[in-house]
């Protein structure tokens, strides 16, 4: 039996870790702590914290026009265009940022925040792009290259993706993004039972819906059934409107010899989304025809 799912969908999450909104704008140029210019950054600096996005813009705006030839508006610059993009502004944050990168192209900071924007558009490919020239700069962060990884796992680089993973693994064995990666890697190459231990560590810290879900489909596939029904019962729990976990349910109640059960959850997951075509398999010829 053939189960079209959606291996990759923890990829949803990718974007869960990522780089603060605001970065410390240490510089040789040393600005009077009590300038307008420094005044203008602490001010955007509390509204960042307290998450008023248009105030913290304006003020950091109104520092770059102070001065606009001191050394720290790079990361001025790289908080703007964090700014703009938790603004709703994507394309805006995506011109400050490349402006920056020009102007600063080995800093790591300002190709971190890039690569997410780039990634909030589908713009995968430019966003893994901007992630293996960091870890050309810099090898030993972990959060771009988890990023890279999952983003090499999407494009089915899976040599990539398991030489980020294993690096990941020896260099920071005990991190969120290494379970993450490993449970995304090695589900995602097929290797069921071993991600099994990965989303374990995972939902000790984060009880999300997808990571069920990631673990119910590799129970399923490896014939765990009980264990697969009660993870993607927990998923269904949280987000019960997701076609998706409709369809791994009908999938298991095939598995378990339950076609009435499998043939009603397979038109939910029509009624909620899926495509027909992938939940036919659950249905008899009579309820297919007239679900079309």
């Amino acid at each position: 039996m053939k189960i079209l799912l959606n291996i990759f969908r923890t990829s949803i999450l990718i974007l869960s870790i990522l780089t603060p909104c605001f970065t410390a704008t240490a510089s040789t140029a040393k600005p009077e702590e009590d300038s307008p210019y420094m005044q203008k950054v602490d001010e955007a600096d509390k509204a960042c914290n307290e998450g008023k996005w248009k105030e913290a813009a304006e003020a950091l705006t109104a520092a770059l026009k102070l001065e606009p030839g001191n050394p720290s508006n790079i990361l001025l610059m790289s908080n703007l265009g964090i700014i703009r993009f938790n603004m709703g502004q994507d394309s805006l944050a995506l011109a400050i940022l490349t402006d920056a990168h020009v102007m600063a192209p080995a800093s790591v900071t300002i190709l971190s925040n890039r690569a997410r924007v780039l990634s909030a558009l589908g713009m995968e490919e430019e966003a893994y792009k901007d992630y293996d020239l960091i870890l050309q700069l810099d090898s030993t962060v972990i959060s771009p290259r988890f990023h890279h990884c999952l983003l090499a796992l999407r494009a089915h680089k899976f040599k990539t993706a398991k030489a980020d993973f294993e690096f990941m693994e020896r260099n920071f064995p005990s991190e969120t993004e290494t379970n993450i990666a490993g449970a995304s890697v090695l589900s995602g190459t097929g290797e069921f039972a071993a991600a099994i231990p990965y989303y374990n560590k995972v939902l000790e810290e984060h009880k999300d819906a997808e990571f069920y879900s990631g673990r119910g489909y590799c129970h399923m596939l490896c014939g765990n059934l009980q264990n697969a029904s009660d993870d993607i019962n927990a998923a269904l729990s949280m987000t019960p409107d997701d076609g998706e976990l409709y369809l791994y349910r009908a999938a298991l109640n095939k598995m378990r010899y339950r076609p009435d059960d499998a043939k009603a959850d397979a038109l939910k997951a029509i009624e909620l989304g899926v495509d027909k075509k992938r939940a036919a398999q659950f249905l008899d010829k009579q309820s297919n025809s007239k679900s079309k």
